[in-house]
């Protein structure tokens, strides 16, 4: 009877001995609340007694979380929409401050995280978010850590990891640094050229003086075009005789100039007797024309238009061109016309040819 109390009463005891142990990690603190009340003290890495159903333990990891903030959209200071994710590095410091302080420090932390790294994107430009990112770390490191020392965190480190920009300001900044890049080509090419030029100058004065030298660089050309292997074939021609026969030629062009405008006149009145040829002219007896158009020399002449004419203004008629009752007869004015001053006889008749 009594071993068998003896054995209950050690039952007893090791089930209370497993319902008390505890063992806390290294990377790891024990906060004991009993009865709801937090203790003072910490619990250690290591085996440690609770009293069971009236304390209540619980771990707080000391290591450092890697916390990814998801990607923000916002607009830059000058007027550029992005996209940037980041990540947040942090580690508890205070274990009690972390659990009574904040519900969920990791959650505390995320949301500090999104909030400012939008504020971040507004106040700087985007050349800063591409090239200038170690200001903007710190900058983001400082606006999170400030709330956050409050509910025993530190946050070690703050990186952006990737700023997505829209396909149009991709294809802007890559046209641009492609003209970046062909006027720094540009820029070297002219220098070359410069630089070129200044010794082809003193090649030029250093072969003026010796000219055997120009024609040694000839051969050497040669020699070196007839080294490959092809059907070009390359003969030297001294440009002083181009130059030479450039003087005959403007001299020859001079006095073409000068006597050119006598011979096109001499060939254009040639050419103008060959292409119009000459057509025979009968010649009219002299007294026909003066028995057909000889006027008496008493009879004056009247200046202006004849009595009856037809001005362009006046409506010509075909019924008065016939010679009807109503037509007026020639010599005598119209009966509509007004009286005119001077004195007019009328013209003599036409003689008929003999």
């Amino acid at each position: 009877m009594v071993v068998e109390l003896v054995i209950g009463i050690l039952a007893v005891c090791a089930l209370y001995a497993l319902a008390a142990a505890r063992v806390v990690r290294q990377y790891e603190r024990g906060l004991v609340f009993r009865l709801g009340r937090l203790q003072s003290g910490l619990k250690e890495p290591g085996f440690t007694m609770i009293l069971p159903g009236i304390d209540r333990l619980q771990k707080v990891s000391m290591q450092i979380v890697t916390l990814p903030v998801p990607a923000q959209e916002g607009i830059t200071r000058d007027n550029v929409t992005v996209r940037v994710d980041a990540v947040v590095y942090f580690r508890v410091v205070q274990p009690a401050e972390a659990i009574v302080r904040v519900e969920d420090y990791r959650f505390a932390v995320s949301q500090m995280a999104q909030t400012s790294l939008r504020s971040i994107i507004g106040k700087s430009e985007l050349d800063d978010l591409l090239s200038n990112r170690e200001k903007l770390n710190q900058g983001l490191e400082l606006m999170i850590d400030s709330p956050a020392v409050e509910w025993g965190v530190t946050v070690d480190r703050v990186e952006i990891k990737d700023v997505s920009l829209p396909e149009t300001m991709k294809r802007s900044m890559a046209r641009q640094a492609e003209a970046t890049r062909d006027r720094r080509a540009r820029v070297i090419n002219a220098d070359a050229e410069l630089a070129a030029s200044k010794k082809l100058a003193q090649a030029a004065e250093q072969m003026s003086e010796t000219p055997a030298a120009l024609q040694l660089r000839l051969l050497q050309t040669v020699a070196s075009v007839a080294t490959e292997k092809n059907s070009t074939l390359v003969l030297p021609f001294p440009v002083e005789l181009l130059r030479f026969l450039e003087g005959p030629r403007q001299e020859a062009v001079t006095k073409n100039g000068k006597g050119g405008g006598k011979e096109s006149n001499k060939r254009t009145k040639s050419l103008s007797k060959e292409s119009v040829p000459e057509l025979p002219v009968e010649p009219v007896p002299e007294e026909t024309l003066e028995a057909e158009w000889t006027v008496p020399p008493d009879v004056a002449i009247p200046e202006g238009p004849a009595p009856g004419a037809i001005s362009p203004d006046d409506d010509f008629l075909p019924e008065d061109s016939t010679g009807g009752e109503d037509a007026p007869s020639e010599g005598s004015p119209p009966e509509d016309s007004a009286p005119t001053d001077t004195a007019t006889e009328p013209l003599p008749k036409r003689h008929p040819r003999p």
